[in-house]
């Protein structure tokens, strides 16, 4: 008894905890459909979104305990209540408010405990102006009676991707067989929609003496529940409905809602549907016996009706039960922490596999080669499944910017949309994550210094209203995000004047533009003659780099002055575990993300000696700069008389990586080399062979970076280039 708290409170911080997350993503859910809503006031896709989430935070705040927040999103849900009847029009203010709104619910979920005086008069400001944006500027009170009589009100949303539960009430023209229609055709088109019920009244069946037997005396009720919108329920009946009695409900709208499992009372759909009135059913209900059965004792509602609304009432329930559990499934939530040690386990399951090959090739046994290659195949499936439960669409990151543009351009004095492109696309979520930060600053950049203002715009013969696209797409093994503007493009000129300004470049150096645009990567180097608390397209544009680098990843610029910049970044889908060339320079073993190795080709004495202490190889015609993995890593030994060049694509160029031998590709789980070694720019990790030896992953941007720089610098004589001069690099 005495453990009883404990395991309540804990239940109750698990709660607690689900519901932080479900606010979190319907929060960004919700500014998603507001913006949308911005741009088109008529959506009420969007309007019945955005009540649904309110209602949703509200019904599940209560429950978890978060009755501060539970109560201001009430009144906030009533408004847009009024909204979806047409009585409040979304204009901006509107959705400035709530907008507000939403920052507000964010900390109040960040910081469950009671508001404080400052936060207590944000609510009461915020409430009071949307008070003054209700007709008759109603009262606080007379917002939670609307929001109460407008509970009960039939929802018409989206059906896409939901399903519709629809009652019908067809009671056809008793001369419906001499128009040549037979009412079993239409009810068999209605069961090819989906999931039918159909119950037949037949009480109004005369006798046989009385009986037209060329007369329909049976009407019918259905319940549908189908993925059509109602329209097309009404095109069944097109042809009888202006002779017939046809009534379309819709029951359930398909929405997800813990207070809405249960399903109305018997009474309840019998009234709504007036098979009995109010008063009857009140006079009924004081007796203690099941309702349905005094009601058809007492000759107030037939037998077929109470029938037809037991089936109602159950399949409904069963419906949303059936949707509840659904949802529960394919929305479970697991840790990153569970994530992450999913990953090291597979990551040393799959050395642990290549051990198991190796030895099993040693041995030289067929049966054990077998096994080997079996728990190869099982472990390389494991690890794709693994990986993908680590994807996540790249959506949500892109809809937050939106928020951010609307705010900011505003804040500028300009008119900027953002467009999305590719949400859909699939990245690994620790990638997603470090990618925020560089996608910001150069969305920022953008607006501040990329995007002109309007009256500059017209001026130059653009529209008023500037673009920023903002694009994923998969490209192989890796995804390319554009980040693509039609502003005033970057200056080449300026660019050019800075660099010689810096001693950059010398005055003699003519390199084409994209090589130019690179430049504002650097350090410390901007074009902006003026500051602003915003942005300086140039000024920190270094870290951009270097984030997004550490990713494993490149970026790449294109402009033309006038037109727009385009900057994209080509990232990796996982940071985990890769697909990599085995390489091996002396003792040492190395590793290249085999997604950049295009080719491997051979390299001789006599070919080196050909040009002349220069490191470049003729390919096919093409010449290709390469860097000796011996000389940059200074490690000793005879090099063989054959070498191998790997030629790999980094920047739109070829460039080559020289090594004694190609040992072929690697399953590579990557591993930190620790603190010690974090200053180490060449190596991006290590991973362990099959044999328990150490390959060092290498880090081809930076590599590259390296030793163009000390080729320019002239500091490579000694180091990477053996005394025979500087680098070529095309």
């Amino acid at each position: 008894m005495s453990e009883e708290p404990e395991i309540m409170r804990d239940e109750s911080e698990i709660l607690r905890q689900t519901f932080k997350e479900e606010a979190s993503d319907l929060l960004s859910e919700l500014e998603t459909l507001l913006l949308r809503l911005e741009n088109d006031p008529e959506d009420m896709d969007a309007v019945s979104g955005i009540f649904r989430a309110f209602h949703t935070i509200k019904g599940s705040g209560a429950m978890a305990g978060f009755d501060d927040l539970s109560h201001f999103t009430h009144q906030v849900e009533t408004v847009y209540d009024l909204v979806r009847n047409r009585k409040i029009a979304p204009d901006r203010t509107l959705i400035d408010l709530t907008l507000s709104a939403c920052d507000l619910m964010q900390e109040m979920v960040a910081s469950p405990k009671s508001v404080d005086r400052q936060k207590k008069a944000r609510i009461d400001e915020l409430l009071s102006s949307f008070r003054g944006l209700t007709p008759g500027a109603v009262s606080s009170e007379r917002l939670t009676a609307l929001s109460k009589d407008g509970e009960r009100g039939v929802l018409f949303p989206s059906t896409e991707g939901r399903q519709l539960t629809f009652r019908i009430r067809f009671r056809p023209n008793p001369r419906i067989f001499l128009t040549g229609t037979n009412p079993l055709h239409l009810l068999n088109e209605l069961r090819g929609l989906g999931e039918c019920w159909v119950i037949a009244h037949t009480d109004e069946i005369p006798d046989l003496n009385s009986l037209d037997p060329e007369a329909c005396f049976t009407y019918w009720d259905v319940i549908l529940t189908t993925r059509k919108d109602i329209n097309a329920v009404k095109d069944v009946f097109i042809f009888v409905e202006d002779e017939s009695e046809l009534k379309i409900d819709v029951i359930d709208d398909g929405s997800i809602s813990l207070e809405e499992k249960d399903y109305r009372k018997l009474g309840e759909i019998l009234v709504e549907k007036k098979d009995l009135g109010a008063e009857d059913l009140r006079r009924v209900l004081g007796h203690r016996r099941p309702l349905g059965e005094v009601l058809v004792e007492e000759g107030l509602v037939p037998h077929t009706s109470v029938q037809a609304a037991l089936v109602e009432q159950e399949h409904v329930r069963q419906l949303r039960e059936r949707r509840l559990s659904e949802e529960v499934i394919s929305n479970l939530r697991v840790s990153s922490e569970k994530l992450d040690r999913l990953i090291n386990l597979i990551g040393e399951l799959v050395t642990a596999q290549a051990r198991l090959s190796q030895a099993a090739a040693e041995r030289n046994d067929p049966g054990l080669v077998l096994i080997a290659e079996e728990v190869q195949r099982l472990t390389a499936d494991l690890r794709d499944n693994t990986m993908n439960i680590r994807l996540m669409p790249i959506g949500t990151t892109f809809s937050k910017f939106k928020r951010l543009v609307r705010d900011l351009s505003a804040k500028l004095g300009k008119e900027v949309e953002l467009i999305t492109e590719g949400g859909e696309t699939e990245l690994d979520k620790t990638v997603i994550e470090k990618l925020q930060d560089p996608l910001l600053h150069l969305i920022r950049n953008s607006l501040d210094h990329g995007i002109e203002f309007p009256e500059v715009r017209e001026a130059s013969g653009k529209p008023r209203r500037g673009t920023i696209r903002l694009a994923a797409a998969h490209s192989g093994d890796k995804v390319l995000i554009k980040i693509e503007d039609d502003g005033a493009g970057l200056d080449g000129e300026s660019i050019r004047m800075k660099a010689l300004e810096k001693n950059v470049i010398s005055a003699t150096d003519e390199r084409p533009g994209k090589d130019l645009y690179s430049l504002i990567f650097l350090s410390g180097f901007s074009t902006s003659s003026t500051i602003t608390n915003v942005s300086g397209r140039g000024v920190g544009l270094d870290v951009v780099k270097r984030a997004v680098e550490s990713l494993r990843g490149s970026i790449e610029i294109s402009s033309t002055k006038g037109s727009g910049t385009t900057m994209t970044f080509s990232l990796p889908l996982t940071l985990a575990i890769i697909e990599g060339l085995l390489v091996k320079v002396a003792d040492d073993f190395f590793i290249l993300p085999l997604s950049s190795v295009e080719e491997c080709i051979e390299l001789t004495h006599k070919d080196a000696r050909k040009n002349h202490g220069r490191r470049i190889a003729n390919v096919r015609g093409q010449i290709v700069p390469y860097i000796g993995l011996r000389d940059q890593f200074m490690i000793g030994g005879e090099k063989p008389d054959i070498e191998q060049i790997v030629i790999v694509s980094h920047d739109n160029h070829r460039i080559g990586f020289v090594v004694d031998k190609v040992m072929g590709d690697h399953q590579t789980v990557i591993k930190n080399l620790g603190k010690v070694f974090k200053d180490t720019e060449e190596i991006s990790g290590a991973t362990i062979l099959g044999d328990g030896t150490l390959a060092l992953i290498i880090n081809i941007p930076k590599l590259v970076n390296i030793a163009e720089e000390e080729a320019v610098s002239g500091h490579s004589a000694q180091r990477s280039c053996g005394g025979n001069g500087p680098l070529w690099f095309e």
